[in-house]
């Protein structure tokens, strides 16, 4: 398996699928007919490429599993941050047909955007009753992973009772000026994504004093980096982050769940139109994508420190919360809005904010 270097206002479905309940049945790799979601599926072969957002590390420890239940497929993969995979689709519908063959990006928005292009194939993933987001009514793609934006500290430099419990606070605390950071938004699709929550429920001067607050717009390691040192007192950041860095690292860095609600952000998983796809291979890429759907994709995907999609797979990322206590008070984002206002809101960031040159 290679892998490369370099989406109406949507809602929560069902008041969060009350609490997550359990709906039983299991997914299927080999297809949507139901089955062992372990079996190795033998009958589809090719290539398939995948562009996606997710850390790379991540993606790594998902390989063996692909190539154990996906023998006779070659899957390589692309990783980049939101803006450089949108880039990359935009230069390449340029010449009539795409690099990959799957998507999996930060945050539904751009799903609905490529499906008005008309450039996704729909298809019918017979467990979608069982998930816990929104999916698009047509098959043209369907929530894969949960991406929950926070906020971060570290008990060894700073006391939590002098820092800020909400993202209300994180701009407009005076005493934190200078020792915050947040990832760019116009490169980081759940960070455009915050923005556009946070904007909604408090408007322009959000970011009005968010810039006065001087805070550096930087990637998430060298925000965490910065916490760790004492550099920066607190961070808003994705929860994975720092779930992964108390696991693999034993860091004492400590999530700080939002007192006005965390921002959780359902990653999708789409399929190219054959016509547009990098291999035709539309058998293979539907077989993928039922198996990330099904409990055991799912299981990875909490592996990852990331939150999965499924009603009836309790796991739970390392050190995280369950996802239906993190569902009771959250702030929701309007997924059309990220679309249709997409470059307008980018602006008015720019406006208030100092965002680094790339």
């Amino acid at each position: 398996m290679k892998r490369k270097k370099g989406l109406a206002g949507m809602i929560f479905m069902a008041a969060m699928s009350l609490a997550l309940c359990a709906c039983g049945g299991s997914g299927d790799p080999s297809g949507s007919k139901g089955g062992d979601a372990a079996d190795v599926n033998t009958e589809v072969s090719g290539k398939v490429v995948i562009y996606t957002s997710m850390y790379e590390d991540i993606i790594d420890n998902m390989q063996d599993k692909l190539e154990e239940v996906f023998p006779n497929v070659e899957v390589e993969f692309f990783q980049g941050g939101s803006g450089t995979i949108q880039s990359k689709v935009t230069a390449e519908m340029k010449s009539g047909r795409l690099g990959c063959d799957i998507l999996m990006v930060a945050e539904p928005s751009y799903s609905l955007e490529l499906k008005e292009k008309n450039i996704l194939h729909a298809h019918d993933f017979a467990d979608k009753d069982k998930l816990v987001f929104d999916y698009d009514p047509e098959g043209y793609w369907y929530p894969v992973r949960v991406c929950n934006m926070v906020l971060a500290y570290n008990p060894e430099k700073n006391d939590i009772s002098a820092l800020p419990k909400s993202l209300k606070e994180f701009a407009e605390d005076k005493s934190m000026k200078g020792r915050l950071s947040m990832s760019n938004p116009l490169t980081s699709g759940t960070a455009f994504s915050s923005v556009v929550g946070l904007l909604d429920r408090y408007g322009e001067d959000y970011f009005k004093a968010l810039g006065e607050q001087d805070v550096a717009i930087e990637s998430g390691s060298v925000a965490l980096t910065k916490l760790e040192t004492g550099e920066c007192s607190e961070i808003m950041v994705l929860e994975e982050s720092v779930l992964k860095k108390r696991e693999e690292e034993g860091s004492s860095l400590e999530v700080i769940y939002p007192e006005d609600g965390s921002i959780p952000v359902p990653s999708p998983i789409m399929i190219i139109d054959e016509k547009y796809s990098a291999n035709s291979n539309i058998e293979a890429a539907e077989a993928i994508e039922d198996f990330y759907l099904s409990p055991e994709g799912q299981k990875l995907i909490v592996n990852g420190w990331m939150y999965g999609v499924r009603s009836d797979v309790k796991d739970t990322p390392y050190d995280g919360k369950e996802l239906s206590e993190v569902l009771k008070n959250i702030i929701s984002v309007d997924w059309e809005k990220c679309y249709k206002e997409r470059d307008t809101i980018r602006t008015m960031f720019e406006e208030y904010v100092t965002v680094p040159a790339e």
